[in-house]
C-alpha cells in the first residue's frame, strides 16, 4: 500500500489526519506507534527524527510528510476524493487555514498542556500554567461561538480541514473546560462533529485506549462506560 500512516489511536492530532483520510475513503496502512517499543520507535524515527506523530509516508512518491495540516493538504492535492478539504478560492482557503491553526494553537495546545500537568508527580503541577490554559480555552470557545453564526461548519457550509482540526481538539478540551449554556452554537457544532462518520470511526478505534486518558471519567458517557 502506497500510504503508511504512523500514529496512535488515542492521540488527538492523529485523529485530525484520520478524519481527513476517512472522509475520502483514502486507502492507507495504519501503523500504530508504540514509543516504548524499540522497533516501533525506530520505524518512526528513521523517517522523522523529531519523533512526533502523526507522520505520513508515501512510498509511491518516496515522500515523508510530517505535521497534520501539511499532511491533509498533501492528501488533498495528491490523493483527492469527493470531499475537498481545502477550497481552491484563495480567500476561502485562507479562512480554512486560519481556523485550522486556531484550533491547533488555542484549543489543542492548552488542552495538551493541562493534560501534561495532570501526568506530573503529585505536587509538581504548575497551577498558574493550568489556569492560563483554561482561560485560553474559555476565550477560544467564545470566539468559536461568534464565528459559527448561522454556518454548519467553522468556515462555512462545507466540511474542511479546519473541522478536522476542531473535532479532536474540542472532544478533549470539553472534558477540561465544559462549554457554557450561553454557547449553544458551539455545543451544536460539537454534536455535529461527533456525529460525523469519519470522526465517529476515529473515536471508535480509540475506545480501547480511553482508559489511559487522565480525565476519562469526563468523556461523553458512551465512551466513559468502556474507558475504565
Amino acid at each position: 500500500m502506497s500510504l503508511v500512516f504512523y500514529g496512535h489511536p488515542l492521540a488527538s492530532f492523529c485523529h485530525k489526519v484520520l478524519i481527513a483520510l476517512y472522509e475520502n475513503g483514502t486507502p492507507f496502512e495504519n501503523r500504530l506507534v508504540d514509543l516504548s517499543d524499540e522497533a516501533s520507535r525506530a520505524d518512526l524515527f528513521r523517517f522523522w527524527p523529531v519523533g512526533k506523530m502523526p507522520l505520513l509516508r508515501d512510498e509511491a512518491r518516496d515522500s515523508t510528510v510530517p505535521e497534520t495540516s501539511i499532511i491533509i493538504e498533501y492528501l488533498d492535492h495528491y490523493y483527492p476524493g469527493p470531499v475537498s478539504l481545502l477550497p481552491l478560492e484563495i480567500d476561502r482557503a485562507l479562512q480554512v487555514r486560519l481556523w485550522d491553526r486556531f484550533f491547533d494553537h488555542y484549543v489543542q495546545a492548552p488542552m495538551q498542556t493541562i493534560v501534561s500537568n495532570r501526568r506530573r508527580p503529585e505536587g509538581k503541577e504548575d497551577e498558574t500554567e493550568v489556569a492560563a490554559c483554561k482561560t485560553t480555552l474559555a476565550t477560544a470557545y467564545a470566539m468559536i461561538e461568534k464565528q459559527l453564526s448561522e454556518s454548519s461548519w467553522i468556515s462555512g457550509e462545507a466540511f474542511t480541514m479546519a473541522d478536522c482540526a476542531a473535532a479532536p481538539a474540542l472532544f478533549y478540551a470539553e472534558t477540561l473546560v465544559p462549554f457554557l449554556e450561553e454557547q449553544p452554537k458551539l455545543r451544536a457544532y460539537y454534536d455535529r462533529l461527533l456525529a460525523r462518520p469519519s470522526f465517529a470511526r476515529a473515536l471508535e478505534e480509540a475506545r480501547p485506549y480511553f482508559k489511559f486518558y487522565p480525565y476519562h471519567d469526563r468523556l461523553p458517557s458512551r465512551f466513559r462506560n468502556t474507558a475504565g
